[in-house]
């Protein structure tokens, strides 16, 4: 089962996210992908995705749910990983995210889907209180970065991963330019293929 935790002002309807839902049903794998619309909320959306991190375990007993997390779905799946000793993908992962996000504080619109939604400082609190300091099992973690993105320093999350695989490309951007080319070896990653 692939857990898809989207990034800030993201959708399941983002590029990433739609492209390996099609990859997995062209491999007869529709019924182990998840990706639903996250809230705004840190807390809510931790919630939401612990309850799914339940069901998928119920329903897949023999493997173990993989988060694959974007930018801001990268640090929740962080913190779950760590937290249900799961095995995270992280592709242009936010690692600071309380503090990346602050210039952001106020009304926003969600890039796929148009809806407008506030980030507020008890937003922040709540990213705050689910920061990884260390990462203890770095062998659940692979890191995917571009050199690129130009919305966060990649060398943030090399620093931080330290230890876990890294596959990291030069150029590219933030939104993962060569996406495509690590669907299959994200699946493997699972134990899906």
């Amino acid at each position: 089962m692939i857990i898809y935790l989207h990034g800030f002002r993201s959708a399941p309807a983002s590029l990433k996210a739609t492209a390996l839902k099609r990859h997995m049903a062209a491999r007869g794998l529709a019924k182990r992908f998840w990706c639903e619309q996250l809230p705004v909320s840190p807390g809510a959306a931790i919630a939401r995705i612990e309850d799914e991190i339940a069901r998928a375990r119920a329903a897949f007993p023999e493997c173990a749910p993989t988060l694959v997390g974007s930018s801001l779905g990268g640090y929740y799946a962080t913190w779950l990983a760590e937290r249900h000793d799961l095995r995270a993908v992280l592709v242009n992962p936010a690692v600071l995210a309380a503090l990346s996000l602050e210039p952001w504080l106020g009304w926003q619109d969600n890039l796929y889907t148009g809806e407008r939604f506030e980030l507020t400082r008890a937003h922040l609190d709540e990213l705050r209180a689910i920061e990884v300091p260390r990462i203890s099992r770095p062998h659940n973690f692979w890191l995917l970065v571009e050199t690129g993105d130009e919305v966060l320093d990649y060398r943030d999350a090399v620093a931080k991963y330290a230890g876990a695989r890294q596959t990291v490309l030069e150029g590219g951007d933030h939104g993962f330019s060569r996406w495509h080319d690590y669907l299959d070896d994200i699946l493997a990653f699972a134990g899906l293929q």
